[in-house]
């Protein structure tokens, strides 16, 4: 069966917006290059997804005048099998290989999680604190960046699991930026 990975950047005082600064270095990009070769669905909500689709295709298209790391990610993100939106109000996709999920997460993400091929890799927040709540999310990837931010929204707004949420810490990682990846499988 595949792994749900939810995958996310995050100040030390638990901000994730991306839009006030946590923009990742080289190295960090080539993590998350390497871990978007291995999976082959993206599963984001509305918000996620309209920051991701069309801005990393167009790069794919068009990557004169962008950064190498920027290209590689671009060509990654581009090489992935199918997206899965999870949206009421998102009227079309952008891109062909884009399905819209309006109704039944829970059984729209087990029939993911049956299905042959490589894991499936999630982001946002509102989403993931929902398949928090679900159960579904066996593993977790966090980078911390040392940067306190004060405002933005916080990693796990909204998550509410149904019980205590016990994780085993499977790797931590120490970037030459002072970033810290924390790698936990659910229990």
């Amino acid at each position: 069966m595949r792994k749900l990975i939810y995958a996310i950047n995050t100040s030390m005082d638990g901000c994730c917006d991306h839009t006030i600064g946590l923009v990742p270095d080289d190295e960090l990009f080539e993590y998350y290059t390497r871990l978007v070769r291995d999976v082959d669905v993206f599963l984001y909500g509305r918000i996620t997804y309209q920051l991701m689709v069309p801005y990393w295709p167009d790069i794919a298209r068009s990557p004169a005048g962008q950064t190498k790391e920027d290209v590689d990610f671009a060509r990654a993100f581009g090489s992935v099998s199918r997206i899965v939106v999870v949206s009421t109000s998102l009227a079309r996709a952008e891109e062909e290989k884009t399905t819209i999920v309006r109704a039944n997460l829970e059984d729209e993400v087990l029939k993911l999680k049956q299905e042959r091929g490589r894991d499936i890799l999630v982001g946002g927040i509102s989403l993931p604190s929902q398949l928090m709540k679900l159960g579904l999310i066996d593993e977790y990837r966090i980078v911390v960046m040392p940067i306190v931010v004060g405002e933005g929204r916080r990693l796990f707004d909204g998550a509410s699991p149904p019980e205590r949420l016990q994780l085993k810490l499977a790797e931590s990682r120490t970037f030459k930026s002072g970033c810290v990846l924390l790698r936990y499988l659910k229990q």
